[in-house]
């Protein structure tokens, strides 16, 4: 099971990196912090000063529409914000 699902790469995750040295990826669910942390530090070779995890439910919609009730699902996940130590960084577009 890979515990690193793939990195997030949005305006306010990449503000966050550049502003505070944080990173964030999306995991496995049943990974804890210990675990997110050595598999951080394995794949980009970084020392980490702390991981914070999130859990995002499940989120269900219902709609009306010319075909009747059409119900839609949009999968949980977890997410992680990796800070770490002063004077590291991570490339993500460095092997495209």
């Amino acid at each position: 099971m890979s515990i690193l699902i793939k990195p997030i790469i949005t305006e306010k995750a990449t503000n966050d990196s550049e502003v505070h040295n944080r990173y964030a990826f999306v995991v496995a669910k049943k990974a804890n912090k210990l675990e997110i942390k050595g598999a951080v530090e394995a794949a980009y070779g970084v020392s980490i000063l702390s991981v914070k995890t999130l859990n995002y439910p499940i989120k269900r919609n219902t709609k009306f529409t010319k075909k009747g009730l059409v119900t839609g699902i949009k999968s949980g996940y977890k997410k992680a914000i990796i800070q770490l130590a002063e004077g590291e960084s991570i490339d993500f577009y460095n092997n495209l």
